[in-house]
């Protein structure tokens, strides 16, 4: 089976500026990876690249089955629509409830049929804990709960991999804890996971597979082995 995500001898550059080189990188379906490094150490540029915001200066890529050097315009929103992205600053539309959230993503991606709406969204606020707060506006809710909703908006289209780019940066640390169990419950029933993060305490309470962004360049953080 292909990886869910493949990068090899990648470029990144931003404003003509190489960000990281010589990237290779593999997720497999139902990992969860870290992403850690310093702030301006090429996270984030890692991230958009796989959401298709940035393009390869160098290299080959692929998420999802589609081909990140050959993708046409035309085809960003289908992949887009196998991806839930998470924000650290959630980016839910201030101007209406958690359900028109939801609704408003889920008609942009071409779902039709009212009834079929609604109980994909009461399905996606109940596995997050948050079926009691449809009818709230976002600025009513803690961060917790307002990154919840977030992460009920990047299941929507029971995407293959989730991409959080740093969820938890916002958030206190018990709120912290109480998202990343949610995410670790959404990972045990198979979806693929990629997070950046700078909390190294999420990492050792919560163990799994790590790179880091360090001076351009991508490498696999191997745990030291305790006597």
């Amino acid at each position: 089976m292909p990886a869910v995500v493949s990068l090899k001898d990648v470029t990144l550059k931003q404003d003509r500026k190489t960000v990281l080189k010589d990237v290779h990188l593999n997720v497999e379906e139902g990992d969860f990876v870290y992403l850690i490094g310093k702030t301006g150490s090429g996270k984030s540029s890692l991230l958009k690249a796989l959401y298709a915001d940035l393009t390869l200066s160098k290299g080959a890529g692929s998420i999802t089955g589609f081909d990140l050097e050959k993708l046409k315009n035309r085809q960003i929103p289908h992949l887009r629509r196998q991806i839930g992205v998470v924000f650290q600053d959630f980016k839910l539309l201030p101007d209406r409830n958690v359900l028109k959230n939801l609704y408003f993503v889920l008609k942009a991606t071409g779902w039709k049929g009212e009834k079929i709406i609604r109980e994909r969204i009461t399905h996606v606020l109940d596995l997050v804990g948050m079926v009691d707060s449809a009818h709230k506006l976002p600025n009513t809710l803690s961060g917790g709960e307002q990154q919840r909703i977030a992460i009920a908006r990047a299941l929507l289209n029971n995407p293959k991999i989730i991409i959080a780019d740093e969820p938890t940066g916002n958030l206190d640390p018990i709120t912290s804890l109480e998202v990343m169990e949610l995410l670790q419950k959404i990972n045990a029933k198979g979806t693929t996971i990629l997070m950046a993060t700078h909390d190294f305490n999420m990492i050792v309470k919560y163990p799994s597979k790590t790179y880091k962004c360090e001076k351009g360049v991508l490498t696999e953080v191997i745990p030291k082995r305790t006597r």
